[in-house]
């Protein structure tokens, strides 16, 4: 019941109320079940990118309003499932798929594209058969060169 207060006592208080970036029946694109995504991140990334997808600077590249660029360049959307963390985890290619979409979504929102269209199960398994190895890194040097505006990863 206190919860039912919520919205009046926001209205009493004229506290901003923002529209999420993606609204609607789905709100975000590809993700069925937004907790079940979350719960993923938690157990197959959180690990290496944390909890707030900062990374570790020396061994992990933050996520955080930084991800979604990699959509912007040639190469990218396949890149993003063939590092090898993600083209080897222990998910199905839905659950998977979900949770790249939400990760998108939730770490860098800002920069994902306007005419985004959500990983499939059958893209991620296709993708996920050809991940990157020793030359992740490498490949990722070259991306982020070619990204568009500032290059500088936070």
């Amino acid at each position: 019941m206190k919860w039912l207060a919520v919205p009046a006592l926001i209205m009493a208080t004229g506290a901003a109320v923002t529209t999420p970036a993606w609204s609607g029946p789905e709100a975000i694109p590809g993700v069925a079940n937004a907790a079940r995504a979350r719960q993923n991140w938690m157990l197959s990334c959180q690990g290496c990118h944390r909890a707030d997808a900062t990374g570790t600077p020396q061994t992990t590249p933050t996520m955080a309003g930084f991800v979604a660029r990699f959509l912007h360049v040639p190469g990218g959307r396949e890149y993003l499932v063939q590092v090898p963390g993600v083209a080897t985890a222990a998910l199905s290619d839905a659950d998977l798929a979900e949770v790249v979409n939400w990760s998108l979504v939730r770490f860098d929102a800002a920069n994902v594209p306007a005419d985004f269209k959500p990983y499939t199960p059958a893209e991620v398994g296709r993708l996920r058969l050809k991940p990157l190895r020793a030359e992740a890194m490498t490949v990722r040097a070259g991306m982020v060169a070619r990204m568009p505006g500032d290059k500088q990863q936070k």
